[in-house]
């Protein structure tokens, strides 16, 4: 069983939901992504997306095209991003690491050594899953085999406008779980509305039998829990890298535990008594 399998097979049993937090490798320092993560672990994240910077980022808002441009300019590309994920497994063998980036750095990584070399790599590197947001369904079946090869699972978006056969042709490819886009747009988007959220999980439930999580436009704790009630996983990006903006790395570090650990209290209210086998912690005043 995957690392991503057994976490959610783990929190089922559990009765609780998955926290995702995404930070792009190599901000807000070029030396922090390690400690970042084990931070995120600690503060009550089950899964980490880590983002590899790339220079034309479509999908990314403001917030995260500055992170990626901070990462590239202090030498962050796809092999030191590597690199910090194995780093981070010399510690921690348990949590999963998903990669989420975009085609270019994968091709080139492939062109500059062999075909399949990016997936053996992060196989090796200690990588669970790939999220690639420019690769439709139809263009990713050599990366799917690849890495699938390598015991690692492929994870594609959805979004609102998503038509029926794009959410069945992912449900028949992807695996680990499938990224739900709560808003059209970018990331940091700032609207979010729950019910359309309810609306487009009904319509991807009724093809994808894996986990799905929700993630864009998440800006605080109570939205966080709110579409937990709803969704497998949240995953928190834009809003969690403009709070690590602008600081040094020890300060950094302790607002990602505040505000990863912030909202594993607000998920956890919704533990039934049933479940629990411990009082929830208390909510920051």
């Amino acid at each position: 069983m995957s690392r991503i399998d057994a976490t959610f097979e783990r929190l089922r049993a559990q009765s609780r939901k998955a926290l995702i937090p995404y930070v792009t490798a190599g901000f807000p320092h070029a030396d922090i992504t390690p400690a970042l993560m084990h931070v995120l672990v600690e503060a009550g994240a089950d899964i980490i997306e880590l983002g590899v910077p790339f220079s034309d980022p479509s999908a990314d808002g403001p917030t995260i095209q500055a992170a990626g441009e901070y990462a590239l300019r202090h030498g962050m590309g796809l092999p030191k991003v590597l690199e910090q994920v194995r780093l981070f497994r010399q510690i921690n063998t348990e949590t999963p690491v998903v990669l989420m980036g975009y085609a270019n750095p994968i091709e080139r990584y492939d062109q500059l050594r062999h075909v399949g070399a990016f997936a053996e790599d992060a196989a090796a590197a200690g990588v669970d899953g790939v999220l690639v947001v420019d690769y439709p369904p139809a263009a990713s079946s050599t990366l799917a085999a690849q890495l699938k090869a390598q015991g690692v699972d492929l994870i594609f978006l959805l979004a609102p406008t998503s038509s029926e056969q794009r959410i069945q042709d992912i449900a028949e490819r992807a695996s680990g779980y499938v990224y739900g886009v709560s808003i059209k747009g970018v990331t940091g988007a700032r609207t979010l509305d729950p019910a359309h959220v309810e609306h487009m999980l009904s319509r991807i439930r009724r093809h994808v039998s894996i986990p799905i999580g929700i993630g864009f436009g998440i800006r605080d704790a109570e939205t966080a829990r709110a579409i937990a009630r709803m969704a497998d996983a949240v995953i928190i990006g834009s809003w969690l890298i403009e709070r690590l903006a602008n600081h040094e790395a020890a300060t950094a570090l302790e607002i990602a535990s505040d505000v990863i650990s912030d909202i594993r209290r607000h998920l956890d209210l919704d533990i039934p008594e049933s479940a629990r086998t411990t009082k929830p912690l208390p909510l920051r005043p």
